[in-house]
């Protein structure tokens, strides 16, 4: 959540800085909001003030054997705790109001954040590897999927997809659904045997509360799969609540501190989960409807950091390494992107992308985001931790892409494509195929 002393302090200053996220703070409902709380708080310290020097003349006019006055008094501090009690649901329902206004505001991005609207201002970092020069015409993932065949039909079925589920769903068979395994196996094992991440099996089907938690809502719900819930009581009646299917595990996987004061010594943690996630991609409409690209169900292993804040920045450049050493395991040429202020996600203070090449369209395209959110996640989870100096603090929560398992099968495919349609199998994937070299 949108830390509210930055627009109690400098709301002009504030509000400019986040034209750069395409973003409007409403400053005079803000201004008006606040008013409205420091009235009514400033009405409260007056009525317990008026209530102290009631009760005193209390004691006062008893001690004169005045009842009536001691009697007229007690009546005037009954009325107190009344008018203290509707201050107290107004200004209850205020907070409500401006928590409502905060959680529409995204994260405020670090100043090394290049300025821009979109993908085209972000800046580029760095590469690794260099592009393959095919002597033959190259083939895309959904040429090549649906040219390897088993008994069963193609290995890349998307026609099964369409009819099992609808569009942007796909069917694997054979090697290919093998390789696709594969790939996050080898992802999981790295990540836990080479860079200390704890590996965890998490549901896929979460409260508002854990979507509310890492930013998916309120602001996003069209995005996401949901359904309701029925509870039956003894009696017959019923209650129903909405859950949600992930759109990634980092929701699952972050929300493990929700509400929880984390131990100072067990920071930072590394965090990742293996799942399909669940997005209905709407907007999106048009954009990439061939192959597996943009799917309404995808797997992805995920990994996530808990960490205090001064180590947060350091952990997002660990993070992204991690993502970039299953590239280059892999043989994958990439490069790393910075993305500007309007291209980031709702929660990230600062992203790197990493792109990798995709020989078919002759370009580079997302295949992991790294992101430092700050305590943007943990306000709004109630993640604390104690400090240095024994108070309170939010931790500092960050998530990436270790990686989009599909996305990287599409990559293999391309990449490691033969003339005759066959896919070389990377060396580092073949002990997870029994030692198959080819898929042909």
């Amino acid at each position: 959540m949108f830390d509210i002393n930055l627009l109690r302090n400098d709301l002009a200053a504030t509000a400019e800085r986040m034209k750069a996220r395409n973003t409007v703070i409403d400053t005079a409902a803000f201004e008006a909001l606040e008013a409205e709380r420091k009235a009514l708080q400033i009405q409260t310290q007056d009525l317990q003030q008026q209530r102290n020097t009631l009760s005193k003349a209390v004691g006062q006019a008893k001690a004169a054997k005045d009842e009536a006055k001691a009697q007229a008094l007690l009546a005037e501090v009954a009325a107190v705790p009344e008018k203290v009690k509707a201050n107290e649901v107004a200004l209850a329902l205020i907070q409500d109001k401006v928590n409502g206004l905060l959680m529409t505001i995204p994260n405020l991005p670090q100043a090394t954040v290049p300025l821009g609207y979109d993908s085209d201002d972000n800046v580029e970092q760095r590469r690794w590897g260099t592009p393959c020069n095919f002597d033959f015409d190259v083939k895309d993932h959904v040429a090549l999927g649906e040219a390897l065949t088993t008994a069963a039909g193609a290995q890349l079925d998307f026609e099964a997809g369409v009819k099992l589920s609808g569009a942007r769903f796909t069917v694997m068979k054979g090697s290919l659904a093998r390789m696709h395994r594969a790939l996050s196996q080898f992802m999981l094992d790295t990540h836990v045997n080479e860079h200390g991440f704890t590996e965890c099996y998490v549901p896929y089907i979460v409260n508002a509360a854990s979507m509310t938690g890492t930013g998916q809502l309120p602001k996003f719900e069209r995005d996401l799969f949901s359904f309701g819930v029925i509870t039956e009581f003894s009696g017959g009646s019923q209650e129903i609540s909405k859950r949600y299917l992930i759109p990634t595990s980092e929701v699952s996987l972050t929300n493990l501190v929700r509400d929880t004061m984390v131990p100072a010594e067990a920071l930072p943690m590394r965090l990742t989960a293996h799942t399909p996630c669940f997005r209905s991609e709407a907007g999106s409409y048009g954009r990439d409807t061939r192959g597996m690209i943009r799917q309404h169900q995808f797997d992805k292993v995920e990994m996530v950091y808990i960490t205090k804040p001064e180590q947060s920045n350091a952990m997002l450049e660990e993070m992204t390494g991690n993502a970039e050493k299953i590239l280059q395991k892999l043989g994958l040429p990439y490069r790393v992107m910075l993305l500007c202020t309007g291209d980031m996600g709702f929660g990230a203070a600062k992203t790197y992308d990493l792109e990798v090449w995709l020989p078919a369209q002759n370009t580079f395209r997302e295949i992991s985001s790294c992101s430092n959110c700050e305590a943007f996640q943990a306000r709004r989870m109630g993640a604390r931790y104690k400090n240095a100096a024994g108070k309170n603090e939010p931790v500092h929560t960050l998530n990436g892409s270790g990686l989009a398992v599909g996305r990287t099968l599409v990559a293999v495919m391309e990449n490691y494509q033969n003339a005759d349609g066959s896919i070389t199998v990377p060396e580092v994937l073949r002990p997870y195929m029994g030692g198959l070299e080819v898929i042909a």
